[in-house]
Formats: C-alpha cells, sequence, structure tokens
C-alpha cells in the first residue's frame, strides 16, 4: 500500500504502560496484563487483553501468552512476538509491523480489520459480517501466513510479495484481490459483492470463482484494477456464474480453463497459455498493454480507513500512557 505512513509509536521502556492484575477465582488461574497506553522492549509472560474502547501501542514487546482484544479497542504492534493467538472483537482493530504471531488470528462478526506488514502469523480468519455494520478488512503486505486464509466478509487484499501456506478461502466480502504473492494451496472466491482480482500472483492449487457480482479479472487488460502481468496457476481454474464481465490475460495455466454461465461471457485473450485448453463460452479479447482501461485503485478506501484507525489508535495509546506517568 504506497500511500501508507507508519507511525512513529512513542514506547515506555519500564513495564507495559497499564495496570497488571491476576484474575484469581481459583488456584489455576492466569495472570493477565491490561494494556492502555503504550509499551517497549519488554516480556509479558502471561495472556494480554486490551480492554473495551482503548488503545495500546507497543513496539519490540514479546507476549508469551494470548491476546484479547476487546469490542471497539485497537492494538498496534511493531517488531513484537506473541507467543499465543489473536482474537479481535468487534469493531476491535490489529495493526501488526514486523511481528510474529505463533497462533491463529480470529477477527469476530463486525470486526474492524487487521493489518499485516512484514508479518507472520498462524491460521487467520474473517467471520462472516452477520448482523454487524461494520465492514471488516483484511490487507496484507509482505508477510507469510504459515496456514490458511479464511473470510466471511469485507475487503480482502494479499499483497506484496505475501506467501500463504495453505488454502485461501473467501465467501461474500466485498472483494478479495491477490496481488503479486503465493498461495500454495487452493484458491475459492465466491459471491463476492465487487469480485476478485489476481496479478502477478502464483496458485498451486485449484482455483475457483464462482457467482462473484463484479467480475472477475485474471490478469492486466481488465477493468477492476490495475496490474501489469497475469500469473501462474498451478491446476484447473474455474470462472462460473459470474456477472460483471471476466477477463483472462497473460496467463499460464497447468491445467484446464472452465469458464461458464458468464454474463456477459468471458473474454479469454490467446496471449494465455492454458495446457489443458478452455471449456465454457468465451470472446476473444485483447492483450494489448497500452489499451489497458485505467481502473480505479481498489485498495484506496481501506487503506484510508487502515490509516485512520492506525493514527487513532497510536495517539490515543501515547496520551494514555503519558497520563500514567
Amino acid at each position: 500500500m504506497p500511500r501508507r505512513t507508519v507511525a512513529k509509536l512513542a514506547t515506555v521502556s519500564a513495564v507495559v504502560a497499564a495496570s497488571v492484575f491476576a484474575v484469581a477465582p481459583t488456584a489455576h488461574a492466569d495472570l493477565v496484563t491490561h494494556c492502555i497506553g503504550t509499551g517497549g522492549a519488554v516480556t509479558v509472560p502471561n495472556d494480554l487483553l486490551v480492554p473495551a474502547g482503548e488503545s495500546c501501542a507497543l513496539t519490540g514487546t514479546t507476549i508469551t501468552g494470548n491476546v484479547t482484544v476487546a469490542a471497539g479497542a485497537n492494538l498496534v504492534v511493531a517488531g513484537g512476538r506473541i507467543s499465543g493467538e489473536v482474537r479481535v472483537a468487534a469493531d476491535g482493530y490489529l495493526d501488526a509491523t514486523e511481528t510474529s504471531v505463533d497462533g491463529q488470528v480470529v477477527l469476530a462478526a463486525g470486526g474492524y480489520g487487521l493489518f499485516f506488514k512484514d508479518a507472520r502469523s498462524g491460521n487467520v480468519t474473517v467471520r462472516p459480517k452477520g448482523t454487524a455494520t461494520i465492514d471488516s478488512f483484511l490487507f496484507v503486505e509482505q508477510s507469510t501466513i504459515a496456514g490458511t486464509v479464511t473470510a466471511g466478509a469485507g475487503e480482502v487484499r494479499i499483497d506484496r510479495g505475501t506467501q500463504v501456506q495453505r488454502n485461501v478461502s473467501s465467501t461474500g466480502t466485498y472483494y478479495t484481490d491477490v496481488h503479486d504473492s503465493f498461495v500454495d494451496g487452493t484458491l475459492s472466491v465466491l459471491n463476492s459483492a465487487t469480485g476478485s482480482v489476481v496479478c502477478g500472483s502464483a496458485v498451486r492449487g485449484r482455483a475457483t470463482f464462482a457467482g462473484n457480482l463484479g467480475g472477475v479479472q485474471l490478469g492486466p487488460n481488465g477493468t477492476l484494477d490495475s496490474c501489469a502481468s497475469g500469473g501462474y496457476w498451478g491446476a484447473d481454474v474455474s470462472v462460473t456464474s459470474t456477472t460483471g464481465g471476466v477477463t483472462v490475460d497473460d496467463n499460464i495455466i497447468n491445467g484446464g480453463l472452465t469458464v461458464t454461465s458468464n454474463d456477459p461471457v468471458a473474454q479469454v485473450a490467446a496471449n494465455n497459455r492454458i495446457r489443458g485448453g478452455v471449456t465454457g463460452e468465451q470472446a476473444a479479447a485483447s492483450s494489448n498493454r497500452a489499451a489497458r482501461v485505467a481502473a480505479p485503485d481498489r485498495e484506496d478506501t481501506g487503506d484510508q480507513r487502515a490509516e485512520i484507525r492506525r493514527t487513532s489508535a497510536v495517539q490515543e495509546a501515547t496520551a494514555a500512557g503519558a497520563a500514567r506517568l
């Protein structure tokens, strides 16, 4: 995300700038660190909680337990390590840069969003929106997901050299896009409101696109987003029951391409290399790079939302930390 700026986090060098207390209804209860404000290069030897409506900004912090970001709370972590899992509640936000999460990351229904940059985590899940009013987002840049990505809501963008070591599956998102990344498993995009774009990426397993309302763009020369190149597909690719247009350009498909029940019919460029041939209705498509439509950048809206939330979170955490000194 080229317009994203990384806010400089203020730190408190002693302990996490928050109250530390033990919840002990039984002798086996664990300590829980509450974080309100800012924290530096310390080790939290237990679970961490960002209370509802609060903000926590950590730099170089190691957390040996699980992390909970409560409703409406914000957690911004830079250069950190989390040994357990992270669960983010409704309207909660997690921003992880140069940070490792050993466990899974789960964004609850109506969660504000997840942003990873130069990070590593286990499985990542965005729960379906349900009756919530907030549209979630998941943006991943230059990161490794050592597991699956499963998204049921909002904007999903996997970008800039990200590696997903297992499957990517989305159902009912606003859009699901993959740019310049590698999926070492299957890719499934179903029923997205504005469709899907895959450019400059490699997908090792089968790829399935079905029921997408805003179109599907595989490679350049499409109307959904601007990009420079197509991708590599290690198995069959299927694009079906799609409205809004299907374009397949500059791809290598080590399997067959199925394009059926699309309205309008798919445009498949002559410059694709499709080992297993094409099944279904198709129309010829131009592969002239100069003729590519300059589509609006799909990441703008979510990028701005994430930046606003991050800036607000850091400001709130810094103010809270200063008030405790």
